[in-house]
C-alpha cells in the first residue's frame, strides 16, 4: 500500500494573521507544497478563523491539483461551507477556542454520537469523503466504524511527546489501532506532532496510508524553503516502506 503525504499549511496562515496582511499566502504555499511532492493539502477552518480564512479554502479548491483535506468541527456553519465547497476529504476534529493546537481525538461516545452521525451523513450526501480524528483506542476505533466514516486519522500526539520505552509503547498502540481499523474495513490515516526525527516508525506501519504533517514542515521551510522541506519529508516516509 502506497503512503500519501498531506501537508497542513495552517501555520503559513498563522504567520500572515499575526500582521493581518496578505503574506505569506497559504494558497501560494500550496503550489510549492505540491511541487515538493505532497499528495494533498490539509487546512483546518476553525470557527474563530484564527488562521485559515474562508477565502483561502475557496481559492485552494480552485487551484490545488492533488486534493484538499478540510479539517473542521461538527458545527452547522462549517459543515454548510464544506458541503458547498466539496473538498476531496473532510476530517472531523475536536475544537476548543482556548487551545493552541488540537489536544486530542474526538469524543465518539454516546453523548456525541448524534452530532457526529449527522455530520458524516451530511458530508456524504454532498459527495465528500469523511474521516474522524481519534485517539488510538480500540473502543474508539470500533465506535468510529459504527458511525460510518470512510476513514480514521489516528492521533499521534502521545507518541510524539513520549520518550524511550514509553514511545515504543505508544508506537505499539498505533500499530494495534491501525491493524484493528483495517480489520473493520476503515482506511487509516495518522497525524499530529510528527517531525523529521520521529516520523519514520509511524510511516512504516503498513496499514497507515496517509500522514498529515504541517508544523514540522513549515518550521523546516523557514530555513530550507518549502519545496525542499516537503521533498525531504516525502522521501523519509516513502523510504520507510520498501516497494513491493
Amino acid at each position: 500500500m502506497n503512503m500519501r503525504l498531506f501537508v497542513n499549511i495552517d501555520h503559513v496562515a498563522t504567520v500572515r494573521q499575526v500582521r493581518r496582511t496578505d503574506e505569506p499566502d497559504p494558497v501560494r504555499a500550496a503550489v510549492l507544497v505540491e511541487l515538493g511532492g505532497a499528495d494533498g493539502i490539509t487546512v483546518h477552518l476553525r470557527e474563530d478563523r484564527r488562521h485559515i480564512q474562508d477565502r483561502d479554502v475557496r481559492l485552494l479548491m480552485e487551484t490545488v491539483r492533488t486534493g484538499v483535506n478540510l479539517e473542521l468541527a461538527a458545527s452547522s456553519e462549517i459543515l454548510a461551507l464544506a458541503c458547498e465547497w466539496r473538498p476531496k476529504q473532510a476530517t472531523l476534529v475536536p475544537e476548543k477556542r482556548q487551545e493552541i493546537t488540537t489536544e486530542g481525538g474526538l469524543d465518539v461516545s454516546r453523548a456525541s454520537r448524534k452530532a457526529l452521525v449527522g455530520a458524516v451523513e451530511r458530508l456524504r450526501s454532498a459527495g465528500v469523503r469523511t474521516s474522524l480524528f481519534i485517539d488510538p483506542k480500540a473502543d474508539t476505533i470500533k465506535a468510529s466504524a459504527d458511525l460510518g466514516a470512510d476513514a480514521i486519522e489516528l492521533h499521534t500526539g502521545e507518541y510524539a511527546n513520549a520518550r524511550g520505552e514509553e514511545r515504543r509503547e505508544q508506537l505499539a498502540r498505533l500499530n494495534r489501532g491501525a491493524s484493528l481499523a483495517r480489520k473493520l474495513s476503515i482506511d487509516v490515516h495518522a497525524g499530529h506532532g510528527l517531525t523529521y526525527e520521529n516520523v519514520t516508525p509511524v510511516a512504516a506501519i503498513p496499514e497507515i496510508e496517509e500522514l498529515n504533517i504541517g508544523h514540522s514542515i513549515v518550521s523546516r521551510a523557514v530555513f530550507t524553503g518549502l519545496e525542499a522541506a516537503v521533498r525531504e519529508m516525502a522521501t523519509l516516509i516513502r523510504r520507510a516502506r520498501p516497494p513491493r
